[in-house]
């Protein structure tokens, strides 16, 4: 009954969104917008709203629904520099994920600062990423601050984008009663942008305990992704992509899920 139910939740979500695509651009500078939200660094302000769908988590089976709000600003700090403002503010919703409760509020805030040439063959940007324990509820969050650095590389050649992003984190302070904490998130990506506006890509998602020496959440996303304008002037993007798990065995991954996204985008 729960998968016959958050079927038709997904299904829903797909036909709102696909049907914004009837007002696809058909500007010339469509693929350069889709090819500018493939590049985490790009200097292009942007909105986007992640839904990600998880179903079958666990033995209990349970769901979850994890909302990313996660704005990009970028601000220029030299003539030849941008810092690149990247925030993630997770809401989650989740019900039977941990043992038989039901979990829903804020999770832990993740700010990560790029600093990134304006003009490079090779797209890069570094900087501090940091995660602040702003959890509304205990199971949500760490309950500790993390801090560590953060590392973008990608080319784009053609209609290609290529590249990978990483970080690592360490807990350099918080509650003391949980455990220390060192963790590995490596996201590489690659992605083909028509001229419509349209991107067909696929990414991984990895998180890795050091110190519990385990893979923790691990994912591959098949992406697909269109630019589009609502009422004829705001920019945007809308994407879909089908997610399949993989992690340690003794992890609560789930045993399918899918996301649906828009971007509001506002050129610089």
């Amino acid at each position: 009954m729960k998968k016959y139910i958050s079927a038709k939740i997904v299904s829903a979500f797909l036909i709102l969104v696909f049907s914004a695509v009837n007002a696809v651009s058909q500007e010339k500078s469509a693929e350069d917008l889709a090819k500018s939200l493939s590049n985490p660094v790009a200097s292009l302000i942007s909105v986007p709203f992640q839904n990600n769908f998880q179903f079958g988590i666990g033995q209990e089976h349970g769901y979850k629904y994890l909302l990313n709000f996660q704005p990009v600003i970028p601000v220029s700090i030299s003539s030849g520099l941008n810092l690149i403002n990247r925030v993630i503010v997770p809401a989650v919703f989740q019900n039977d994920v941990i043992l038989n409760s039901r979990q829903n509020g804020i999770g832990d805030i993740l700010y990560t600062g790029f600093i990134s040439p304006k003009v490079s063959k090779v797209t890069w940007g570094l900087g501090p990423a940091l995660s602040i324990p702003t959890a509304t509820d205990d199971l949500l969050g760490s309950k500790k601050v993390l801090l560590g650095p953060s590392l973008v590389v990608l080319a784009q050649p053609g209609s290609w984008t290529v590249g990978g992003l990483v970080n690592n984190l360490w807990s350099v302070a918080g509650s003391s009663e949980r455990g220390e904490i060192t963790a590995f998130f490596g996201q590489p990506f690659i992605t083909y942008n028509t001229k419509g506006g349209m991107g067909i890509g696929v990414s991984s998602e990895n998180s890795y305990d050091w110190r519990g020496k385990r893979l923790t959440s691990g994912l591959v996303a098949i992406n697909l992704t269109q630019v589009i304008k609502f009422d004829g002037k705001q920019n945007a993007s809308v994407a879909f992509a089908p997610l399949l798990y993989y992690a340690n065995q003794n992890v609560n991954r789930p045993e399918w899920g899918a996301r649906v996204s828009i971007t509001l985008v506002y050129p610089k």
